[in-house]
């Protein structure tokens, strides 16, 4: 490996934060290390330098790691819940505890047998923390695993062997607990690497090979069979089919598929053969973006998660430093040593920071692995808090609020028209030969409406009127307003519709046949159906201001607006315009998200707290510029996006309290000096009980 070259490697058996960090801390110790970065939410690990495997399987010796290339496609297996060390480990030490429970109950606490039970139990129990905690005390390394080593030696040393077993079992409960709920959250991005086949079947050069993804290039040609899934991003080269793209874009709806439409590593070929030429290679896949941008989105700390390491950081120290006054001070004073160090043990285990340690990533990981099986795309921790904040929402209005291509949305007849299919077929003959933008929708519309194909000769494109053609040995002109009249008279009922079309947004063509008005044809970029409901929901769950930015003209804006329900409206806008009031809208409200294509409000999207990009699936600049992508284009996901990070801090302030509130109640029992060692554990298991169940609750949000 290149000494700047950045490698990653996936991890197996790294089961808990403060593994985690311990590991990072001794990768960072090798001389040749460099830029080391432990990802515990996908148990990743990236570094750059000349470092092997065996190194760095060393530095996570402690714990068992294992290290292997992440361009391996080989998985962390999946080890059913009761083959799982830790929890064998658990069940045996339980076994053994029991034992001596029923053994000391029946003939005393300081019957050898008894105690020899119990030391069992804390040893098979203990044996991996001990390794740690011993080793953490000879260097002044305090962690949770030295707190439990020292709590535990001195229950020993004053002979509380039953309360000593106690203690290893229950931290092994606890442990083993947060090693399953790490796994929870892990199956995200497990079930995603799983989404994309292996292999394919693929045409090269006119022969038929079966080949692993890692060979596929650009150009070959996928053969996809139904009921098959699609290995490689590509264009399809001939078929009709559906696919079902939920695994991708959340969409729950099949989407049919024909030639020239994109498809996507991972989906599912439903009903048609398909020929796919490949247009990615394995590594570039939307898939593949997917799962890179999931996995750096864990990896990336959230403003919680580095409050709560910072503060860790000082909290540890400071219950050994609280143990030792609480041991020493009350004895001096003229107490009971035996008491007061029993106490300072107690101390040592109510302090221990396992809860605290995981009240943030648990939740973070969790609510990013749900949002990506919904099609949305959240890059990181910070953009999860900072959605959660949002006070302001921006939409750019094409492609968002609106379909983002025109549709026709009136066709007014003219009283002298007898057969309106006849006068359809007349505009999609001519339209069907024009290249202006909005000629696709109206021949489009025009054949959904019962058009039949008639010939068109001597086709005329007129620049900035309109075009014409012989239809049936008529003359048909299709064109503006502005044209119709200086070929015929216009009755006044039209003109005035037009005006009000017009004023409606909507790009508004005269029918004329040879020299008879014969109607009118609107068209515009039609808002989404769903655009009116998502706003409502929005401010039902407390989104205090929605604001519309646009390039169009302010009438047109103030008409889409009207019709979704926004009253806020800034039309005529440039890009560096979208800017600048994003900035303003900043300073007057607070926290502002802006919601876009990804593409022409790149500069927007970057000024705000949150970008939004719709339809991030296939779009490379959506998933780049963007700080959340809904990966379907569906303006629906969006209330769902801002539910679930609101949860998600709610969550993460309900663990900090449960993790910290436990151990000040534990902590004040004190005083009294009726604080167990019983009482310290059981905070300590309690509160990571409560943090753990607390965040998988995560998982059940939804749209």
């Amino acid at each position: 490996m290149a000494a700047n070259e950045k490698t990653e490697y996936r991890l197996e058996n790294l089961t808990c934060a403060s593994c985690a960090m311990k590991f990072e801390k001794n990768v960072k110790a090798i001389q040749t290390a460099e830029n080391v970065q432990v990802n515990l939410g996908a148990s990743k690990l990236s570094l750059s330098g000349n470092v092997t495997i065996e190194d760095l399987e060393a530095a996570g010796a402690f714990d068992g790691i294992k290290v292997y290339p992440a361009i391996d496609r080989r998985m962390e297996p999946i080890v059913p819940f009761y083959k799982r060390k830790e929890n064998i480990v658990t069940a045996l030490s339980l076994i053994f505890l029991l034992a001596g429970f029923v053994l000391s109950i029946q003939q005393g606490e300081t019957y050898p047998p008894a105690i020899a039970l119990f030391l069992v139990s804390i040893v098979i129990g203990g044996a991996s923390m001990f390794r740690v905690g011993l080793k953490n005390l000879a260097r002044f390394e305090f962690d949770m695993k030295t707190l439990m080593t020292i709590a535990i030696i001195g229950a020993v040393i004053i002979g509380e062997w039953r309360e000593g077993a106690v203690i290893v079992f229950l931290f092994a409960v606890s442990e083993a607990l947060e090693a399953y709920s790490m796994n929870k959250a892990r199956q995200s991005i497990r079930l995603l690497m799983d989404i994309a086949p292996p292999s394919a079947i693929v045409r090269r050069n006119s022969e038929i090979l079966e080949l692993q993804t890692e060979d596929i290039k650009i150009g070959d040609v996928l053969i996809v069979k139904p009921g098959q899934k699609i290995a490689m991003d590509g264009i399809v080269l001939s078929g009709l089919t559906t696919i079902n793209q939920s695994a991708i874009t959340g969409e729950s709806i099949p989407v049919v598929k024909t030639t020239g439409d994109d498809v996507f590593a991972g989906t599912l070929n439903e009903e048609g053969a398909l020929e796919v030429s490949v247009t990615k290679l394995v590594g570039d896949t939307t898939i593949a973006k997917i799962i890179h941008l999931v996995e750096e989105a864990q990896a990336e700390k959230a403003p919680s998660q580095k409050f709560v390491d910072k503060f860790a950081k000082y909290y540890t120290p400071a219950i050994v430093v609280l143990a030792i006054l609480v041991a020493i001070i009350p004895p001096l004073l003229g107490a009971d040593w035996n008491t007061w160090i029993y106490q300072g043990l107690a101390v040592l285990v109510v302090g221990c920071p396992c809860a605290l340690v995981v009240s943030t990533p648990v939740a973070i990981v969790t609510a990013i692995g749900n949002a990506a099986r919904q099609g949305v795309l959240i890059k990181g921790g910070i953009h999860l808090e900072e959605a959660g904040h949002i006070n302001v929402i921006a939409f750019d209005k094409t492609g968002t609020l609106t379909k983002g291509y025109p549709e026709v949305t009136d066709f007014i007849p003219s009283e002298n028209v007898s057969n309106n299919h006849q006068l359809l077929s007349s505009i999609a003959a001519v339209e069907s030969l024009s290249q202006h933008p909005l000629a696709k929708a109206v021949s489009t519309y025009a054949y959904k409406n019962g058009a039949q194909k008639l010939e068109a000769l001597n086709f005329q494109s007129v620049t900035g009127k309109g075009a014409y053609a012989e239809i049936e040995g008529q003359k048909v002109f299709v064109g503006s307003i502005l044209w119709a009249q200086e070929m015929t008279t216009l009755p006044e009922a039209m003109l005035l519709k037009a005006t009000e079309l017009q004023q409606l947004g909507k790009s508004v063509m005269a029918i004329i046949t040879n020299t008879s008005f014969s109607g009118l044809i609107a068209v515009a970029d039609p808002v989404r159906t769903e655009s009116k409901d998502v706003l409502r929901k929005l401010k039902e769950i407390g989104i205090k201001h929605t604001v519309m930015l646009t390039g169009d003209h302010p009438d047109t804006a103030e008409a889409i607006a009207k019709d979704v329900g926004i009253t806020d409206v800034r039309g005529g806008l440039m890009p560096e315009d979208k800017l600048t009031v994003i900035k303003q809208l900043s300073d007057k409200y607070g926290r502002v998200a802006m919601v876009g294509d990804g593409i022409n409000d790149a500069p927007a999207l970057a000024a705000a707290q949150v970008g939004i990009a719709m339809g991030g699936a296939g779009t490379d600049a959506a998933l780049e510029t963007a700080d959340i992508a809904l990966m379907a284009d569906d303006l629906e996901k969006l209330p769902y996006t801002i539910k679930l990070s609101r949860k998600t801090l709610r969550i993460i302030k309900e663990n900090i309290m449960f993790a910290l509130g436990l151990k000040i109640i534990a902590l004040l029992l004190i005083i009294p000096g009726w604080l167990t060692l019983w009482i310290a554990i059981f905070a300590d298991m309690g509160a990571t009980l409560l943090v753990v169940l607390n965040s998988l609750r995560l998982l059940r949000v939804n749209k």
